[in-house]
């Protein structure tokens, strides 16, 4: 079951709106103490899955509060699966009413602003079949890999898949096909980061059982 509520509506944005600009704007206008993660899907759906992808990844780039891979983690999961199947996107409930306080979202895209205005700069239509239709789908296969790498407990290795995440979704989010292909690579090496991670992570545990008898 999908979740718009008054809120999101609330804090819907004009369609051609620089990212950058709409989350300036869902902060600034956001009521009440948090904001839901269905709050959030209400306002950016007219952008699609890139926008949506970025807001749920970018932060964990971010030195951020404990627990909120976790929390962002699921609807990644959940939004690449529906683009990887062509599916509009939606979020069921028990993920849609989860969220953060309105304080650490605003902290959030103060921090997040500038970076992503930087890119915006650099962003330009290019190669475009990369960014609708099948390169789409792909672009949803690469990010659902990358969100379950995401929601893996493994220390320090969220950073790779999230960055990896952001720059395949705004290169699908501003159809500049350079920026897929960019997206691609870094997510190889979002993979095989994460798997040295898990692999150095299994090897000591299987140490320190081993020692510990």
């Amino acid at each position: 079951m999908t979740v718009t509520s008054q809120a999101g509506a609330r804090i819907a944005h004009a369609p051609h709106e620089p990212l950058s600009r709409t989350l300036s704007r869902i902060a600034a206008e956001a009521e009440g103490e948090r904001i839901t993660l269905g709050d959030l899907l209400a306002a950016l759906q007219s952008r699609a899955y890139g926008a949506m992808m970025i807001v749920f990844a970018f932060p964990n780039i971010l030195p951020s509060p404990p627990g909120l891979a976790a929390v962002l983690g699921l609807p990644l999961v959940v939004l690449s699966a529906l683009m990887m199947a062509g599916r509009e996107p939606w979020l069921p409930d028990f993920i849609a009413r989860r969220g953060l306080t309105t304080a650490t979202f605003r902290n959030l895209v103060a921090r997040g602003k500038p970076w992503i205005e930087r890119a915006e700069r650099l962003l330009r239509q290019r190669l475009l079949p990369l960014t609708a239709g099948f390169g789409q789908r792909a672009i949803g296969v690469w990010c659902f890999v990358l969100s379950l790498l995401l929601v893996l407990p493994v220390p320090f290795g969220n950073l790779a898949p999230s960055l990896a995440i952001c720059v395949l979704s705004l290169g699908l989010l501003e159809r500049d096909g350079v920026w897929v292909l960019a997206g691609v690579l870094v997510s190889v090496g979002a993979a095989l980061w994460v798997g040295a991670l898990a692999y150095a992570l299994v090897k000591s545990a299987i140490f320190l059982f081993l020692n510990a008898f």
